[in-house]
Parts: C-alpha cells; structure tokens; sequence
C-alpha cells in the first residue's frame, strides 16, 4: 500500500466544478467563495455532459469528475446528488433529474412525486450528495452529506432550485427554497459534503 498522501489544492489553484446546472455552480461558488482558489464550471470549457450510467451517486459522480479531469488536464469536481423519498423507496434518487423529463422541468417532478406519494402519512425525505474530486493522474477521493426532512406540499418559495420548494429540512419550518443561500448551505447535504471535501482537500 502507498503511503503517498493525496494531493491538496493551494490557493491560486484552479477547480473545475463539472456541472451545467447554473443552481448548483451558485452554490459552489458560495460556498468555495473564501477558499482562495479559482472555481470554473464545465460550460465555460464547453464540455460535454457524459451519459450518467451508475445506479449510485458515487459512481455518477467519479464518471463526471474523471471525464472533466481528462478532458482539461485541471482537477475536477463533481457531485451527483438526488431527493429521496421515503414512501417511495428512496426515489427519485439518482434519477432525480430525469423526473424531469428532457428539459428537466421540475415543477413536473415534483407533482410526480406527490401524485406517487398519493395518500400516504409517510412524509419523510432526504437530500442526499456524493462530491468526487478528480485529478488528471487518476487520483479521486469522495466526500459525502446527507440532510434528512419532510415532504411538504403545495411547493413554498422561490429560491434554490431542483426539488427545494417541497423539501422541508428536520428542526425547521421553512422549505429549502424559502431560505437564503447562505442558510440553505450551512445544513444541506451538498453543504456537508463539501465542508468534508474543504477540511480534506484544500491547503493554505
């Protein structure tokens, strides 16, 4: 076994964040904002999304991260999270965004999941988040957060986005997307993942 310790990223380092979703590029850009470090996202480099063929966040997520750390010769950041619903059997899940359908509409998504749910008392959910960090040598690490709630319904608020408005967090009253950025980020399972990929991966 080596004993090599994994690579850190410095400040004045660049991380490719190896996403399209102009709401997750948001939150990672908040959220890395203080880290000293460059932050640019898959768009700006005009990469193309791979095809997603994992059946958990993981594996999603090291296909997105190693394809971007390939394609740029930059580390790679990526993230496969998904809303889970307990009634459901922990779907959506991976195929959270595909509830969407092509365009990923997620105001449909979220009516399927409350016309699935039907009748039920079982309103218990959670987001969930896998973070691979990719190096162009092949190196990857992951990181993973998880934030527990309730399915609320109709939607409440206008921020955030994906599942958010019908997302109550456990010990709060207020949907994900009736919260500020900052807030949401402090308990968010995308939040959590990332302060354990920040205390693991970033340098002074």
């Amino acid at each position: 076994m080596s004993d090599r310790k994994p690579p850190v990223l410095a400040r004045g380092d660049t991380l490719l964040i190896a996403t399209h979703n102009a709401g997750k590029m948001q939150e990672f850009a908040a959220l890395l904002a203080d880290a000293g470090i460059t932050v640019v996202s898959a768009a700006s480099h005009d990469l193309p999304e791979p095809e997603e063929t994992a059946d958990t966040f993981a594996g999603n997520a090291e296909i997105k991260a190693r394809a971007a750390a390939e394609a740029t010769g930059l580390p790679a950041l990526a993230d496969d999270s998904g809303f889970c619903v307990g009634a459901l059997e922990g779907r959506p899940g991976v195929y959270s965004a595909r509830w969407g359908g092509p365009t990923r509409d997620f105001d449909a998504a979220m009516a399927r999941v409350h016309t699935e749910m039907g009748e039920t008392s079982n309103r218990t959910a959670w987001f969930e988040a896998d973070l691979c960090l990719a190096w162009p040598d092949g190196t990857v690490r992951h990181f993973t957060g998880r934030c527990d709630g309730t399915v609320c319904w109709p939607p409440r608020g206008a921020h955030g986005h994906g599942y958010d408005p019908i997302f109550v967090p456990d010990g709060e009253s207020r949907s994900f997307a009736e919260m500020t950025g900052p807030e949401k980020n402090a308990i968010s399972h995308r939040g959590r993942a990332l302060a354990a990929f920040r205390a693991a991966c970033l340098g002074d």
